[in-house]
C-alpha cells in the first residue's frame, strides 16, 4: 500500500470536444445563429465549419446523434460565459436569511423586521427568525412565543413556517419560514410616492397708489 495517498487529477477531456476532436461519425449541425442544418457525415460538417472559417463545436454529446454548432471558438466561449453568470445572478446569494427578534420588540421594529422577511421571501429566499430571552424575559417565554407566532401569521400572505416556533436551549427560540410557491403568494406592494409638496402661498398684493397716497387713517379722539 501507498504511503501516501492518491489525489484526483482533474480530466483533461475538455467541456466541449471540437474539430478533430469530436468522434461522432455522424452529428446534427446548428449554424452560428443555432438554425438547424441537418444531420450528416462528421467530415462534411468538419468541411462545411471550414469553408465558412469557423469551428465545429460538440455542444450535447450525449444526444442521438451528437448535436454539434458551427461558430468561432472564442466567441462560443464568451456566450457560454455571459450564459453562466446570468444564472447565477438569477439565484440568490443566500438561500436564507436570519432575522433577530426580541421578546419587548416595539411595533416600529416589528414592522421593519416584518418588511425585511416579506421581500427576502419574495426573493424566494428562506427565512431563520431567531428570539433571545434576557435575563428574567427567560421566566416568561410565553411572552416571546406570542411575538414569535404573531410575526410567522403576519408573513403568511408570502411564507409558511416550516414547523412550529421551537426552543434551541433555555435562551433561544427559533422557527423557519419558507416562501410559498409564486402562484400562491401575494404580491408586494410598493410603497406610494410621496405627495408633491403644497405650492407656496401667493404674495399678498401691493396695495394700490390711490390707498398708498392716502396716508395712515386719522386717529379718533
Amino acid at each position: 500500500m501507498s504511503r501516501f495517498p492518491s489525489r484526483p487529477f482533474p480530466s483533461r477531456e475538455p467541456l466541449h470536444r471540437r474539430n478533430g476532436k469530436i468522434r461522432a461519425r455522424e452529428v446534427r449541425v446548428l449554424d452560428e445563429m443555432k438554425q438547424p442544418l441537418g444531420v450528416m457525415p462528421l467530415t462534411d460538417a468538419l468541411r462545411l465549419a471550414q469553408n465558412r472559417g469557423l469551428d465545429l463545436i460538440e455542444i450535447a454529446p450525449n444526444a442521438t446523434p451528437p448535436v454539434c454548432r458551427i461558430i468561432e471558438y472564442g466567441k462560443f466561449q464568451y456566450e457560454e460565459s455571459k450564459r453562466k453568470k446570468e444564472s447565477e445572478s438569477r439565484q440568490p446569494a443566500n438561500q436564507m436569511k436570519e432575522l433577530q427578534l426580541t421578546a419587548n420588540i416595539d411595533e416600529h421594529d416589528f414592522k421593519t423586521k416584518l418588511n425585511h422577511a416579506i421581500g427576502f421571501l419574495a426573493e424566494d429566499m428562506k427565512v431563520r427568525v431567531k428570539l433571545r430571552f434576557r435575563g428574567r424575559q427567560r421566566a416568561h417565554k410565553e411572552f416571546g412565543f406570542q411575538v414569535v407566532n404573531r410575526f410567522v401569521q403576519e408573513a403568511a400572505a408570502y411564507g409558511k413556517a416550516d414547523a412550529p416556533p421551537k426552543m434551541a436551549g433555555d435562551r433561544d427560540m427559533h422557527v423557519i419560514i419558507s416562501p410559498l410557491p409564486r402562484d400562491q403568494r401575494a404580491k408586494t406592494v410598493k410603497k406610494p410616492e410621496p405627495a408633491p409638496s403644497a405650492a407656496p402661498s401667493a404674495k399678498a398684493a401691493p396695495a394700490s397708489p390711490a390707498a398708498a397716497d392716502a396716508g395712515p387713517a386719522p386717529e379718533t379722539t
